[in-house]
């Protein structure tokens, strides 16, 4: 341990989205930050969700208004402050004979929903037919078919990125940053937190007059002895990524399962489909959850079920990934009745120490606020206004900035690959073209499928605190996500890491193996069919 502490007005641990937007709304209202990440930033359970920005549409059924009002002002935030990642989305809603929820029923719903955010700027819901469902999806169950509706929504491709960016305003504003370092204890002086001490990447010890405790499904670890009860009973949420097939649906179907009647998705993704989500209680360490063979069938069935034109999906499976919801405690009763809304737990033994419980993608933002609203006993000279209100994440491009951007990047790139900087990167796609003009080699690609630029491992590497190949490959150029898992170019992306001088050989050695793995282990991929790599 380093003798001396540094000092802070606060420290977040937990690097997901809502450990990100807590850390940029405090430095943003002036207040000095530490964040600490035991992995890497989004590795968790905001990696693991639908990719969606909703509303909330099924938490109307269990009268949570408020939720679904803040959700959908949120969601519009974001479709301004991050439109690079966040876009309008299609979704679509059928309802069967046997549906437990009528036509009429949904349609109410439509029409709440669409009160609920007055001053939106996606369309409101159209209630069909039968037949003009049917041909909007072609793969669609024509039996029972009584019509549905079609709303939207928005959806996120990359919530990793949406992270970083978030990581990015914070510490571009002063806040200072540790992953893959653990915290080890928090440490209490007469009744309130003094410090944290930490391992990993830095070993050593911190101060701080507030720490927020904002580790996911590892709160009760964290929090250790300060916490008096659980707090957390996270429930496990997995996905199937499937290849597309014929009648992929232009938009997200949103159904009930016909074995539970639980909600799911199934989503047009990254030019594949993403169908999900489980909800299930789990009770193992959440570093190691993993879709299980039961939740794989229960998807492919409830899938083909509704989308018997897509014939059989078994095959088609790319990969599947899974994630624990960080729900408060709650032993008994359904798991889809608990609440979504996000707790602020402060911990009576150990003042100044505050556990996030539950929240969502879509609400983070607020959920800062919200925290930053409890801090001002601590710090009164907080800022009433919230500095991130209509405050743009870094990578957002204002349409004429779009299109110059675009232009720049299409003189030197070709489209598809200029369109993935975009979508990827927004604003800092910049960045990588001032990489390339520092060097020929970095306008190179590292494999044709991929389309990966030698600059994006670099800017990774020494712009965007990647430490590892599962770092860059799976939370900064997206490569991870594609079809394959990003096991195609994971050999390549190591070479050029010790060509680079980025990494030595026995490194990127160690940085492949565990990468392959990973896959394995956590994506449940097979990988048989993807050659070993030249270097082992």
């Amino acid at each position: 341990m380093s003798s001396e502490a540094a000092q802070y007005d606060v420290i977040v641990i937990g690097g997901g989205i809502n450990g990100a937007a807590i850390a940029r709304e405090a430095v943003l209202s002036g207040l000095s930050v530490l964040i600490i990440e035991r992995d890497d930033l989004c590795c968790g359970t905001s990696a693991a969700a639908t990719r969606l920005i909703h509303g909330g549409l099924r938490y109307l059924e269990h009268a949570e208004l408020g939720l679904v009002y803040e959700s959908l002002a949120e969601r519009e935030q974001l479709l301004k402050t991050a439109s690079h990642l966040v876009e309008p989305f299609p979704f679509y809603v059928p309802v069967f004979a046997e549906s437990r929820r009528s036509k009429w029923k949904v349609k109410a719903g439509m029409l709440l929903y669409d009160l609920l955010s007055i001053g939106k700027s996606v369309p409101g819901h159209s209630m069909l037919n039968a037949a003009e469902l049917s041909a909007a999806l072609p793969s669609l169950r024509r039996e029972n078919l009584r019509g549905g509706a079609l709303y939207y929504d928005a959806q996120i491709t990359f919530p990793e990125r949406l992270v970083i960016e978030l990581v990015q305003d914070a510490v571009d504003n002063g806040a200072q940053l540790m992953t893959h370092t653990a915290v080890t204890s928090i440490d209490v002086t007469d009744g309130r937190v003094s410090a944290v001490e930490y391992r990993g990447t830095a070993n050593g010890r911190a101060t701080a007059k507030v720490i927020i405790n904002a580790s996911g499904p590892w709160v009760d670890q964290v929090a250790g002895v300060h916490a008096r009860h659980r707090l957390i009973g996270g429930t496990r949420g997995s996905h199937l990524v499937i290849a597309p097939f014929v009648g992929l649906p232009g938009g997200a179907v949103y159904s009930e399962a016909a074995s539970d009647g639980r909600p799911f998705f199934v989503v047009p993704w990254n030019g594949m489909c993403l169908i999900g989500t489980t909800d299930e209680r789990y009770q193992g360490d959440p570093a190691d959850v993993t879709v299980t063979p039961a939740e794989r069938d229960y998807l492919l069935a409830e899938t083909h079920r509704l989308l018997p034109g897509a014939g059989d999906l078994s095959a088609s499976v790319c990969y599947g990934y899974a994630g624990i919801r960080a729900l408060p405690y709650q032993p008994s009763g359904a798991e889809s009745a608990i609440t979504r809304r996000h707790i602020i737990h402060a911990h009576r033994d150990a003042a100044g120490l505050y556990s996030i419980v539950g929240g969502k993608l879509t609400t983070h933002r607020a959920l800062a606020v919200d925290v930053l609203k409890r801090l001002r006993r601590h710090f009164p000279q907080l800022p009433r206004k919230s500095p991130t209100l209509d405050r743009n994440t870094p990578g957002c491009l204002l349409p004429d900035e779009r299109r110059e951007l675009s232009a720049a990047l299409t003189s030197r790139f070709d489209a598809q690959l200029a369109d993935r900087l975009l979508r990827i990167y927004g604003a800092n796609a910049a960045r990588l073209l001032q990489l390339c003009d520092e060097s020929r080699e970095y306008s190179m690609v590292i494999t044709p499928r991929s389309g990966l630029l030698v600059a994006e491992l670099v800017y990774a590497k020494s712009a965007q605190w990647a430490q590892s190949l599962i770092d860059i490959l799976q939370r900064r150029c997206m490569a991870g996500l594609s079809a394959d898992a990003g096991l195609g170019c994971v050999d390549a992306a190591g070479q050029w890491l010790i060509r680079l001088g980025l990494s030595d050989r026995s490194s990127a050695l160690e940085q492949i193996s565990a990468y392959r793995d990973w896959v394995r282990r956590i994506r449940g991929v097979q990988t048989a069919t993807v050659a070993e790599s030249p270097l082992l």
